[in-house]
């Protein structure tokens, strides 16, 4: 019989959103923003479970749910088999948090300072935090500077000792909001293994984790939910989940100078099922087009004549298996 860590039951959550003018005769107006719509989730004990989906999806609004620090509209959810509404003392303390974007660390203590602080929250006995501390530091490559004011430390140092503050008292159950947000990548890839391998695999750690990375996703977890404008679309292992792409290659090729018309052609061609378009962060003159179809190697020359005959460059070409994000636009028509 299956046991769960995470359990989630109909959680929907609202905002609402007043704008108007401070003259008394003219009427505020109010927009209603569905944060969460009905989310129901498992996450069994000792998985790693990803949640993905782009910023604004509803994810950090779970995240914050579960860890009860917002109250959800409707519904509730069990973590390590407490109602988060009704026993929330017991929910914090079974769980590590490690929040995207939020001040979660005391600016004016330093680093060490801050874990013994949150040691004694924890109630974890001094002789067990004071060499549990030491490992934390040398883990994220703190230990030189940790008697230096946390305020000092750049976003990426930041981040580092928020998971460490997050685990420090040996949780079951871990939310981890974007945890590699604002790391190098040297670093993000070490953050990476350690969540994998000693975190959850080593330690049976319960992980519900966070990211727009695709990636990160395939890399860490055992089972994924797409979330989406605040519900769930798909749940499922990613090489599962990779499947709904069908038999389909993906033709991934970068150009300059196209046009919608060129689109419109490229989306008509009888073997191209779907495609995906995004233009370069950097100039608009550049864009990649990911195209969804069987046989990529018999239909390549067609497809370079239509970019050549509407005067496009081919800047380059390759073909490729499909990703978690192209799921994820299958689903949606939308890139994360």
């Amino acid at each position: 019989m299956k046991s769960y860590s995470i359990v989630t039951n109909g959680i929907r959550k609202i905002y609402k959103k007043e704008e108007g003018s401070f003259l008394p005769f003219r009427k505020k107006s109010s927009e209603v923003i569905v944060a969460l719509n009905n989310v129901n989730l498992s996450v069994e004990e000792g998985e790693l479970f990803g949640l993905l989906g782009p910023n604004g999806a509803g994810k950090t609004t779970l995240v914050k749910i579960l860890s009860t620090l917002i109250i959800p509209d409707e519904g509730t959810a069990l973590v390590s088999g407490y109602d988060i509404l009704k026993n929330p003392d017991k929910v914090r303390a079974s769980i590590g948090v490690v929040s995207s974007g939020e001040r979660s660390l005391y600016w004016k203590l330093t680093a060490k300072e801050n874990l013994e602080y949150f040691a004694r929250l924890y109630k974890v006995p001094e002789e067990v935090s004071r060499k549990r501390i030491k490992e934390l530091l040398a883990m994220m490559e703190l230990e030189d500077r940790a008697n230096e004011l946390v305020e000092k430390y750049s976003s990426g140092m930041k981040q580092k000792l928020a998971i460490a503050r997050a685990i420090l008292h040996d949780p079951k159950v871990l939310l981890l909001d974007e945890p590699t947000i604002g790391l190098d990548p040297s670093f993000s890839r070490s953050i990476r293994n350690f969540i994998k391998e000693d975190l959850n695999r080593k330690q049976g750690k319960t992980i519900l984790l966070t990211t727009h990375y695709m990636d990160e996703a395939e890399q860490l977890c055992d089972k994924v939910a797409f979330i989406n404008k605040g519900e769930i679309v798909a749940l499922d292992s990613p090489e599962k989940l990779k499947t709904m792409i069908g038999k389909n290659e993906v033709l991934k090729v970068t150009v300059t100078n196209i046009s919608e018309e060129t689109i419109s052609s490229l989306k008509n061609l009888s073997f191209v099922e779907n495609y995906n378009f995004t233009y370069d962060s950097s100039t608009v003159e550049k864009a990649t087009i990911r195209l969804y179809m069987k046989d990529v190697e018999s239909n390549l020359q067609e497809l370079v004549g239509v970019f050549s005959r509407a005067g496009c460059k081919i800047l380059s070409v390759s073909i490729e298996k499909p990703t978690l994000e192209d799921v994820f636009v299958k689903l949606t028509g939308e890139a994360l």
